[in-house]
């Protein structure tokens, strides 16, 4: 197969025309069975792979949710959420399946109220006419904290973001 390179990735060869230092999520989708799929974020590479399967790049530092579903005869089986940072060279990384080289993790939940509750506050961020992956990443390391302690986090809002905004124009 031309184009790819030996590592391996969900079962798929790597893409070698990827931009340097890409983050790339292999996604698949199989009505009822597998859906791994992105919620958020820019991607700056795409390469379909067959009629279910695809993989996508991100550039070091933008902010990605990357879901993951599945199920079985007898029901479901995964249901997760993980949204992390895409890396920038010689950065250390968190790995994930179907995630190559790996991401900063901001938030990794699974089970269905879980992930559930995380994507109705990227609708709540959507809502307030803000780009989820333009969020601070500090909220999402809350989200993670509060839903892992059983705890309800605090809504995001436009003055946090303007602060976050503020923040990154002055910080390096």
């Amino acid at each position: 197969m031309t184009g790819f390179q030996p590592g391996r990735m969900g079962g798929h060869a790597l893409p070698d025309d990827a931009p340097a230092f890409t983050t790339l999520v292999h996604l698949t989708w199989e009505e009822g069975r597998i859906e791994h799929r992105i919620r958020f974020g820019r991607t700056i590479y795409q390469r379909k792979i067959d009629r279910r399967s695809r993989v996508v790049g991100f550039a070091p530092n933008s902010v990605f949710a990357f879901v993951r579903w599945a199920s079985n005869d007898y029901g479901t089986v995964v249901s997760r959420i993980d949204i992390l940072r895409a890396i920038g060279r010689g950065e250390p990384f968190q790995t994930l399946p179907f995630v190559r080289p790996g991401g900063d993790l901001l938030l990794k939940l699974h089970g269905w109220p879980k992930v559930e509750r995380v994507l109705q506050l990227i609708d709540a961020i959507d809502a307030l006419g803000i780009e989820p992956a333009d969020a601070a990443p500090a909220y999402w390391r809350h989200v993670h904290n509060r839903l892992t302690a059983n705890a309800e986090p605090r809504l995001y809002t436009r003055d946090q973001h303007d602060a976050w905004r503020a923040r990154r124009s002055i910080l390096p």
